[in-house]
């Protein structure tokens, strides 16, 4: 099959999103950032070996690749094109996640804080090759990790926090405060 490939800013100047004519994850969502944790996903073991990269991210058939600065995205991307092409083709994308298997085991508040975040907030974050993971609830302190694009980016720490917070103290505890984990490029 021929692979098709169109590649898209995001407001990370640290990440590209690589739209696909064909899906890289078929459920959920999975971020790599070591190249230990994606041994077992040839397509993305070997975008996380271009120099440079420091995380990849799946989400349907749309992969964000983040580097850190130290070459160039022309580079980066023409490698990308030429592994996708060569990969994509016999990549699994129906692989399950740790992420997937955590959902189903979450207590109910943190499984409605997922589904608020489901309708509300990932659709735009993912939107720019981004999400965002729950990482725990003790008492109202949610803690959350950035991933994707969303990972470095500037905005992700304000706007975008400030309205995670407003639509969950809307929508499930008023006193419920937001920390997030934060990842400093490298």
């Amino acid at each position: 099959m021929d692979v098709k490939m169109m590649i898209q800013p995001t407001p990370n100047p640290y990440a590209k999103k690589i739209i696909c004519n064909l899906d890289v994850k078929v459920t959920g969502k999975i971020t790599f950032s070591q190249a230990e944790d994606c041994a077992h996903i040839p397509l993305a073991k070997a975008l996380f070996e271009l120099k440079g990269v420091t995380q990849v991210h799946f989400f349907e058939n749309a992969i964000t690749v983040t580097q850190d600065g130290s070459v160039s995205w022309d580079e980066i991307i023409e490698q990308a094109r030429k592994l996708i092409k060569a990969l994509l083709p016999q990549h699994n994308p129906e692989f399950s996640s740790p992420e997937e298997q955590r959902r189903r085991e979450m207590s109910p508040e943190l499984q409605q804080i997922e589904e608020i975040l489901d309708r509300t907030i990932r659709p735009s974050l993912q939107g720019d090759g981004g999400d965002l993971e729950v990482v725990a609830l003790e008492g109202q302190y949610l803690t959350i990790r950035y991933e994707g694009a969303c990972g470095t980016c500037p905005s992700s720490v304000t706007g975008t926090l400030a309205a995670i917070q407003n639509i969950l103290r809307a929508e499930f505890n008023p006193e419920i405060e937001i920390i997030p984990l934060t990842n400093e490029p490298t």
